[in-house]
């Protein structure tokens, strides 16, 4: 006899998906925003040309928002929820990868998300 298997939608469980960053932990995302993954991390460094350099001009880091100007003139506010914006402050140099959205803060490196 068998035993009928009861079977999620996968509706529900996409629905209940939350990163753990909501809850103060680490991310466990690698949507925009969230966790830098290693193989965005590594088409930003081999992919040079989509560089831009740029210069802070505020921060909030109750909303993990960093806004900046690059050298261009192009005005950008980048979101990061894993503390991209305790680590800047206005007038500080920056890089921004604008193709696969990595910012550089030296050697620290995030996964942002435009806004």
């Amino acid at each position: 006899m068998n035993t009928p298997r009861i079977r999620l939608s996968p509706l529900p469980v996409r629905e209940a998906a939350a990163c753990m960053c909501d809850h103060g932990d680490v991310c466990s995302s690698f949507a925009p925003g969230h966790a830098l993954h290693l193989i965005q991390s590594r088409l930003a460094a081999a992919t040079t040309a989509g560089w831009a350099d740029a210069i802070v001009t505020a921060t909030d880091a109750a909303a993990g928002e960093i806004r900046l100007v690059t050298l261009d003139g192009d005005a950008l506010t980048l979101w990061n929820a894993g503390g991209a914006a305790l680590e800047v402050e206005p007038g500080q140099p920056v890089a921004v990868h604008t193709r696969w959205d990595v910012l550089a803060i030296g050697a620290l490196r995030y996964n942002v998300a435009p806004r």
